[in-house]
């Protein structure tokens, strides 16, 4: 051998290659009105911005050899993954263990208005890194336990197989922390219609990609 290249990533074999969407931007909430409620948690639609954003996922990803669709219960993952899966001929699956954070007695829209406000309980959460700040919500291991299951559950059906997974900024930012070690709110913040990427092989999570966004001009 009188060359050497440099190394060019590819998943081992075996490994599922999982893309990370975050849905579309959705409906804003309205002081002193709730969201319809899913399982408890707000379950707003796409706004018309984020259904602009759901067609350029599509267009993004259409030509990529996707064999699986994922989406959670509610409905923005849904209306956010449509395009692409009219593009590819599939139907989408829901995981549940994806969805949102659940946010206790700030679900149905309240937590941006006290996120907007910075409330006290807002401000131990983001510096504690702790979602069971906020009254009645989950705590950041029930989340990033659920959260592991759900994609580990996906990648073990889907070895040496690219899938999109439609989820939500509080799961991706949870995928991320627990891909890399990071702090758990480290990656918080994905934009809507953002494309993430982690490779899961057995119980290993490799972060390979995070808040592409290139496709949304």
């Amino acid at each position: 051998m009188n060359e050497a290249r440099q190394h060019r990533f590819r998943p081992e074999k075996g490994a599922a290659d999982l893309l990370l969407i975050r849905h579309g931007e959705t409906m804003p909430a309205i002081r002193g009105q709730s969201f319809p409620l899913m399982g408890g948690h707000g379950d707003p639609v796409l706004h018309k911005d984020g259904e602009a954003q759901a067609e350029a996922v599509g267009q993004r990803l259409k030509t990529e050899p996707i064999k699986a669709i994922y989406v959670t219960t509610l409905q923005r993952t849904h209306q956010t993954a449509a395009p692409l899966a009219a593009a590819l001929g599939l139907t989408p699956k829901i995981e549940e263990d994806l969805r949102e954070v659940f946010l206790g007695d700030w679900d149905g829209g309240l937590y941006r208005f006290h996120a907007a406000e910075n409330h006290p309980a807002f401000q131990r959460a983001r510096k504690g890194h702790e979602w069971g700040e906020i009254p009645n919500a989950e705590t950041t291991k029930q989340l990033h336990t659920r959260v592991r299951t759900g994609l580990l559950r996906i990648a073990a059906m889907h070895p040496d197989e690219l899938v999109a997974i439609v989820v939500h900024g509080g799961v991706i930012g949870a995928a991320m922390a627990i891909a890399t070690g990071a702090q758990p709110f480290a990656f918080n913040g994905a934009n809507n219609g953002s494309i993430s990427r982690l490779v899961v092989r057995g119980e290993t999570m490799l972060a390979r990609g995070f808040n592409d966004c290139a496709h949304l001009g």
